[in-house]
């Protein structure tokens, strides 16, 4: 049966006029002032979107141990505002706006001294785009592995702030996408791919403990770097406020071999650690999480 995931069940909410005035006045009128104008886009939402706003209630409950203040959901939801805000900025190169931090940078630096490509594996917990202004610096081209149907609108504006946007983007959704994603990583490429959602209702999953309760994890991810040959590692652009970015990098796995015999024990081995460390950083910056429908299995509340 071909469910549709919650993720993707849940249509988007912008539309085009109003994601392009809030981009025509961040890039006409400065950063503050695009911050300035989602303070009532995020109050809207907060009071216009029971499910969105039920998901970061249970989100925000698991995190801080305790039931949310209304001024903490909107925090949460003002959080993903500015990052998807501050997306246009790294799209336009505008690098001198923003002071970021790199955490594990001698991992990054011998990979690349190596000349060796890598499965760089994220997650929807910050900005994953912060990793272009580093990677850029050093020269490094990495492919990114991004679902942009269920946010026509959004990719359309972000398409127009970035007309080579698409050369750099692998679309899940299309035919062969994974198989272009091997060899990339074959070929010591670098690959980018936000791991905590599965595209399919039937894509193979691990349930694995996250945050006090249950969540599926797809195990597709980890399946291609083996099949490559290639390590894994985490990426995370957390928000730190104001214009702070703090970018860490982790290997998960330095040589990912699945055996024939217990692969599904290891690839729940492999899941669960990186549910861990995003578990990690999601107490470290608990509004950076941007996942608002039905994350858990228990659907504890």
């Amino acid at each position: 049966m071909n469910e549709t995931p919650p993720w993707l069940a849940q249509p988007e909410r912008s539309n085009r006029f109003a994601l392009g005035l809030l981009v025509w006045i961040a890039r006409m009128l400065g950063r503050r002032a695009g911050r300035a104008a989602l303070v009532p886009v995020c109050a809207y939402f907060l009071l216009f979107s029971p499910r969105a706003r039920a998901a970061s209630r249970d989100y925000l409950k698991r995190v801080l141990g305790r039931a949310p203040r209304r001024i903490e959901m909107f925090r949460h939801y003002y959080t993903f505002a500015t990052v998807a805000l501050d997306r246009v900025f790294f799209l336009s190169d505008r690098w001198d706006l923003f002071d970021i931090a790199v955490r594990g940078e001698s991992l990054l630096e011998a990979r690349l001294a190596a000349g060796q490509g890598c499965l760089l594996l994220g997650a929807h917990l910050g900005s994953f785009e912060v990793l272009r202004g580093p990677a850029r610096s050093r020269k490094l081209r990495v492919s990114l592995v991004m679902f942009e149907r269920n946010a026509p609108a959004t990719a359309q504006v972000t398409r127009a702030v970035d007309p080579n946007l698409a050369a750099d983007v692998i679309s899940p959704g299309q035919p062969q996408a994974m198989l272009r994603v091997v060899e990339r990583l074959a070929r010591g490429e670098w690959v980018g791919m936000l791991a905590d959602r599965a595209l399919r209702a039937q894509d193979p999953v691990a349930k694995v403990p996250f945050l006090g309760g249950e969540a599926a994890f797809p195990t597709a991810p980890f399946r291609l770097a083996a099949i490559a040959g290639q390590p894994i590692m985490l990426m995370v652009g957390l928000y730190r406020g104001g214009n702070r970015y703090e970018l860490c990098f982790e290997e998960l796995v330095h040589a990912p071999v699945l055996p024939r015999a217990g692969r599904d024990t290891v690839l729940r081995e492999w899941v669960a650690r990186y549910a861990a460390r995003l578990e990690h950083y999601c107490r470290q910056a608990p509004y950076n999480w941007f996942n608002f429908y039905e994350f858990w299995i228990d659907e504890a509340r």
